[in-house]
């Protein structure tokens, strides 16, 4: 316990455990509807005190069956008339996230735009003030490891509601119907959670222009039910849509259309490749005696995830290996040798 209020969590995220044994007549509950579960939920466990890592058991239906608390906001308190509960699942592609350890100011660099995304927070902090005039489908674009899924959870974090994320890859189904159903419950799930993000990651493998498709496979009823939901036949007020690609290019036009609002993300100057080694290196395991400028100055084209899994991860790991207590340049150097200077921007391809 830390000794914080409490008072009425807002979000629950449970995660089925089974039963404390094992028997052959256990019948494992698989919840379908969210909002029956949700009122089911209250009523046995309204008033029960919450934080992460408690378990809630069932006394009704499935007597002694057991749920973790994988998150709450705020991060404990008593469960109330309010409280909105998710229950995830290990085969589910949609994770639903409350995120806590990431803000605007942890993103180095890309001020244009963050200043741009600003709009969504402050739609998620009311989304009435804004009506018809809502940010409810954003496009951010750039090359890969840039900070595009970074700001989108900074953005959920700053406007405390929930984060839904799925890849793109994962919403085309083996079956007919099964992309179009995957679309919509996450709408749905959305629309429980409201105010919310839903962030589509890798969305040029659902969103190609026609004149690739072929290449890739039936997607259009993925394609279909999607601009069902952004069109906002159903009502969609509080959730802001943002989809992430790296080949805004290859998108189609028609469903580039749908978004309001296209925000860049550029590979990071020489000021802000430093400012990215200073922010990771600040922690570091070992000590560091390296002239971080020259380290800036030698990775153009590097993206932020190139310097951190590229060279502080890797010089880290050889230094861990060799024994050494402190790095100095020449062990960066050497790590940014050994891989392949990135362009500055993503290589044409086709698809097969």
């Amino acid at each position: 316990m830390t000794g914080k209020s409490r008072g009425e969590v807002r979000y629950v995220i449970l995660k089925p455990l089974g039963y404390p044994l094992k028997a052959s007549y256990h019948e494992y509950p698989k919840v379908d509807n969210l909002k029956v579960f949700d009122r089911y939920a209250k009523d046995q466990w309204k008033g029960e005190y919450i934080f992460k890592g408690k378990m809630l058991f069932d006394v009704r239906m499935f007597p002694d069956f057991a749920f973790e608390v994988v998150n709450c906001e705020p991060e404990e308190g008593m469960i109330g008339d309010g409280t909105i509960f998710l229950v995830e699942s290990k085969s589910n592609d949609i994770t639903t996230e409350l995120v806590v350890d990431v803000g605007l100011e942890d993103v180095v660099g890309q001020d244009e735009a963050k200043k741009k995304a600003r709009i969504i927070l402050e739609y998620l902090k009311n989304p009435k003030k804004f009506g018809k005039w809502a940010p409810k489908n954003v496009l951010f674009y750039g090359p890969p490891g840039t900070g595009k899924t970074m700001t989108a959870k900074a953005l959920a974090n700053e406007a405390h509601v929930p984060f839904l994320s799925v890849k793109s890859t994962k919403l085309i189904g083996e079956h007919v119907g099964d992309g179009a159903r995957r679309i919509h419950e996450l709408y749905e799930r959305a629309r429980q959670l409201s105010p919310c993000i839903v962030f589509l990651d890798e969305f040029d493998s659902i969103a190609l222009d026609r004149s690739y498709q072929d290449l890739r496979g039936d997607v259009s009823e993925v394609v279909n039910a999607l601009l069902t939901e952004l069109d906002g036949i159903e009502m969609n007020d509080g959730i802001c849509t943002i989809a992430a690609t790296n080949r805004i290019d290859m998108l189609d036009a028609s469903i580039r259309s749908r978004f309001e609002e296209e925000i860049e993300f550029r590979l990071p100057g020489l000021e802000e490749r430093q400012k990215i080694l200073e922010k990771n290196l600040s922690d570091f395991p070992v000590s560091v005696n390296a002239d971080l400028n020259e380290i800036a100055r030698v990775t153009e084209g590097f993206s932020g995830r190139d310097l951190v899994e590229k060279v502080i991860k890797a010089s880290l790991h050889r230094a861990i290996v060799e024994g050494k207590d402190v790095l100095n340049t020449e062990d960066f150097i050497m790590s940014i040798s050994r891989v392949s200077k990135p362009s500055k921007q993503p290589p044409k391809q086709m698809f097969v």
